[in-house]
C-alpha cells in the first residue's frame, strides 16, 4: 500500500493512445457517442462514462479519485468553489423543516448560509461553542439531522474532538460533516474519526498558490450520491481547467504544507514573546487549550495563526498599514504569507455579538504563513509592531 506523499502523485486516469506522462487537460464542454444505444445506455446509466462536463469530465474525476485515496474516503463530488461544496452538500441532504447543530466558530459565509438563507426553506440551525461540546445533546432534537464543525476553526484556529463528535452524531442518528479546509488530507483525515463527509474548499492550501477557485466533498458512497445528483442538475460544477490545476497543486501538498507549518510554529514562537500582542493561538504551541488534541489528531500543526494585538481595533489597522512582505488578502493556504483582519474583512458580516461568541475581538489578527524565510515574517511583524 502506497504513501500519501505517492498517492498524490501517482493517482492518474488511464493515459490515451498517446501515452502522456502527465494527464492532458480536457477543456470540452461534451462528449460524443458511438451510436444511438451507447447514448441511450450512458443516459440511463447502465455505463460509466462522461457525458457532460457538468456531470463528470475526466480532469475533475482525477482531482475527485486523488482526493478520495488521500482521504480515505468511498466516492467524492468536485465543485466551483469551496462555499459551492459547502452549500451543494446542505442543499442535497437537508429537506425543509430539517435542524442542523454547528459549532458557532465557522467560516462567515457560512454562518451567513445558516442565519440568513437555509431558514428561507425552514431550515434552523443551533450553536456550541468550541469549549461546549458538552451541550451538544442538549440542543439537539427530533428534526436534527446534521453535526457540523471546521477543525481547526476560522479564524481562531481551535481544535475540536472529532472522535467524540463522531460518538454523539451515531448516538443521535445525524450525519457528521467536517469542514477539513485548514488541515488538509495531509495534516488531517476526519473520516479516521468517524466523519461521514469531508468539504475543502480546495481555493486554499489545496491549490496553495492563489490560483484557481474550487471545493470538493468526500465520504459515504450513499451521500456523495445524493450531493452528485443535485449538483448534477443545479449546476456548481468546477471546471475541468481548474480541477487540472488542483490535481497538479495535490502533487506538491505534503512538500509545501510540511514547510508551511515549520515557518508557522517559528513566527507563532516569536509572537507569543512579543510585547505587543495580547494572546497567540496556533494549533502547536503547547499554551493552546487543546495542544495535546491537536497533536493527537493532526501532524503538524498548520499554516495559519490567530493573535491578538494590545489596543483593539486602531492598532491591528495600524500594524497592517505597516507591513510591508506579507499580503494583505482575505484568501489563506497561499505560498505568499497573508495576513487579515477578521473583523473588518471575512467576518464583518456578522454581527458584533456573533464575533464575540466566536472570539473576533476586534483586534483579532490571522495570519497565514507562506513559503519566504521564517526570518523573513518574523522581520516583517516585528518592524510592524515597533
Amino acid at each position: 500500500m502506497s504513501r500519501f506523499e505517492t498517492d498524490a502523485i501517482r493517482t492518474q486516469l488511464e493515459r490515451t493512445q498517446f501515452l502522456e506522462h502527465s494527464n492532458p487537460l480536457y477543456l470540452t464542454s461534451s462528449f460524443v457517442f458511438e451510436d444511438a444505444e451507447d447514448m441511450r445506455a450512458s443516459f440511463a446509466e447502465e455505463k460509466e462514462r462522461n457525458i457532460y462536463s457538468r456531470f463528470t469530465n475526466p480532469n475533475t474525476s482525477e482531482l475527485v479519485e486523488k482526493v478520495c485515496k488521500l482521504e480515505k474516503a468511498e466516492a467524492g463530488y468536485a465543485f466551483a468553489t469551496g462555499m459551492s461544496a459547502v452549500f451543494s452538500t446542505f442543499a442535497a441532504l437537508l429537506n425543509s423543516g430539517d435542524h442542523v447543530v454547528s459549532c458557532r466558530s465557522v467560516f462567515g459565509s457560512t454562518h451567513t448560509l445558516f442565519n440568513k438563507y437555509l431558514p428561507k426553506w425552514n431550515i434552523e440551525t443551533s450553536y456550541f461553542k468550541v469549549d461546549e461540546v458538552d451541550k451538544i445533546e442538549s440542543l439537539i432534537q427530533k428534526n436534527t439531522k446534521i453535526l457540523y464543525v471546521e477543525s481547526p476553526t476560522n479564524p481562531g484556529v481551535d481544535i475540536l474532538n472529532l472522535e467524540a463528535l463522531s460518538k454523539i452524531a451515531k448516538k443521535h442518528n445525524l450525519l457528521f460533516i467536517v469542514d477539513n479546509c485548514f488541515a488538509t488530507p495531509y495534516l488531517q483525515n476526519p473520516i479516521k474519526f468517524g466523519a461521514d463527509l469531508v468539504i475543502h474548499s480546495a481555493t486554499k492550501l489545496i491549490d496553495g498558490q492563489g490560483r484557481v477557485l474550487g471545493g470538493i466533498t468526500v465520504g459515504k458512497a450513499d451521500l456523495i450520491r445524493e450531493i452528485y445528483l443535485f449538483s448534477r442538475n443545479t449546476g456548481p460544477a468546477m471546471s475541468p481547467f481548474n480541477a487540472w490545476v488542483l490535481s497538479k497543486s495535490l502533487e506538491t501538498l505534503p512538500v509545501r504544507v510540511k514547510q508551511q507549518c515549520k515557518n508557522a510554529l517559528k513566527v507563532a514562537m516569536f509572537l507569543e514573546e512579543h510585547p505587543e500582542i495580547e494572546s497567540v493561538k496556533y494549533p502547536f504551541l503547547k499554551s493552546h487549550p487543546q495542544y495535546k488534541l491537536a497533536k493527537k489528531q493532526m501532524r503538524y500543526g498548520g499554516n495559519v495563526i490567530a493573535f491578538k494585538l494590545k489596543g483593539g481595533i486602531e492598532k491591528g489597522r495600524n500594524v497592517l498599514d505597516k507591513i510591508k512582505l506579507c499580503s494583505l488578502s482575505a484568501n489563506l493556504g497561499d505560498t505568499r504569507s497573508i495576513i487579515t483582519h477578521p473583523a473588518s474583512t471575512t467576518h464583518s458580516k456578522l454581527s458584533l455579538e456573533d464575533r464575540k461568541e466566536t472570539g473576533i475581538t476586534d483586534g483579532l489578527v490571522r495570519l497565514s504563513v507562506g513559503l519566504e524565510h521564517p526570518k523573513d515574517i518574523i522581520n516583517d511583524l516585528k518592524q510592524a509592531l515597533k
